[in-house]
């Protein structure tokens, strides 16, 4: 039995890295955070000759078909980076709906142009996981959408997947008739969200209609996005400890101080566990389907605390340096405070998890 990544998805993760080394190093994302008309085109076309965004679609539709665990071993090394790319949005959020609720032809119409990049669809879904589920976006029987979806990923996508209030998919193109988006501040600067209002547009919704459907694919997103926090804190630690190596105080490297290395400690061992929880969670997506949804929400709220612990503690290694954006350490803390919240915030997913198990 294995108990850890494959040959396979270790040359997967490598080659990732490597990439992501190459073309979007700390000052390719500044320039990406700094200017709002920079939809990171060159790490995205560059990841999809990699076939990133192709890992789950089928092959039959131009993809590689891989596993969950396969997805959340690229989120690790997007993390890792602070990779501004929609890879959570149309990779997955937007790839797992077309094959759970999709038919035929929308699938052979959206997914192979999915998997080559052509086409990027943002997620307009948070309500489904929020406590606005009296609210979002009603879907009418002449086919158009009504209302306000808000914290919608990757807000300049061609195309919108939007989840009604009855937890139905539709599709809207970004630049239809009655569709009006309006960025949202944010902390987190590698990714952006918009309020995108709907009236009367024009929509195309996917063939099966079960709302269970829809909790799957957050399922899904919840893992992907514990991924990447797991990344960015495994990101974060190394830092700290390189920087712990060669700061100097009282004549004295910094990591010969006992506290600072309890801190690097502390931070390893909320960590390494993490790792596997995060793994066996995917893992459970397309082999333990009865453990899936109580793993994916135990993932998501760990790694939510995990995170906020070791963004905090990396930059107490750091001391005033963590401040400043000379180390860019901000980029990282703040990717997991966004992470935190989206698609459920700890609070809440417990007590999802609480009503999986029947004890609320």
């Amino acid at each position: 039995m294995e108990f850890g990544l494959s040959e396979e998805q270790g040359l997967l993760r490598e080659s990732v890295d490597r990439f992501l080394d190459d073309n979007a190093d700390l000052d390719r994302v500044r320039k990406f955070a700094d200017d709002p008309d920079d939809r990171g085109d060159d790490i995205w076309s560059g990841l999809a000759e990699l076939g990133v965004p192709a890992i789950l679609v089928p092959e039959a539709y131009g993809g590689i078909g891989l596993s969950a665990l396969d997805a959340a071993v690229v989120a690790e090394s997007l993390g890792a980076h602070a990779t501004p790319a929609p890879f959570l949005s149309t990779a997955v959020l937007a790839v797992a709906a077309l094959r759970l609720a999709g038919d035929e032809a929308q699938r052979g119409a959206y997914l192979p142009r999915i998997a080559d990049g052509s086409l990027r669809i943002g997620a307009a879904m948070s309500e489904l996981s929020g406590a606005r589920q009296d609210a979002g976006v009603e879907a009418r029987a002449d086919g158009t959408l009504h209302g306000t979806a808000l914290f919608v990923l990757d807000p300049d996508a061609d195309i919108f997947l939007v989840a009604d209030r009855t937890r139905r998919f539709h599709l809207v193109r970004a630049d239809a008739d009655g569709v009006e988006g309006t960025l949202l501040p944010q902390v987190d600067r590698t990714r952006r969200i918009a309020e995108v209002a709907f009236t009367g547009a024009s929509a195309e919704a996917l063939h099966a209609s079960d709302p269970e459907l829809a909790l799957q694919v957050i399922d899904l997103g919840r893992v992907i996005v514990a991924a990447d926090t797991l990344g960015a804190g495994q990101e974060m630690l190394d830092q700290a400890v390189a920087y712990a190596k060669q700061r100097e105080q009282f004549n004295r490297v910094i990591a010969s101080f006992q506290a600072v290395k309890h801190l690097c400690a502390e931070m390893a061992a909320e960590i390494e566990p993490s790792r596997a929880l995060v793994w066996y969670a995917a893992h459970a997506l397309d082999e333990v389907p009865d453990e899936a949804r109580l793993m994916a929400c135990h993932a998501k709220a760990h790694l939510a605390e995990v995170g906020q612990f070791v963004g905090k503690t990396a930059t107490i290694v750091h001391g005033g340096m963590g401040f400043t954006d000379l180390l860019g350490l901000h980029y990282w803390f703040k990717r997991m405070g966004f992470n935190r919240q989206i698609l459920g915030g700890p609070e809440r997913v417990r007590e999802e998890a609480a009503r999986v198990q029947g004890l609320a």
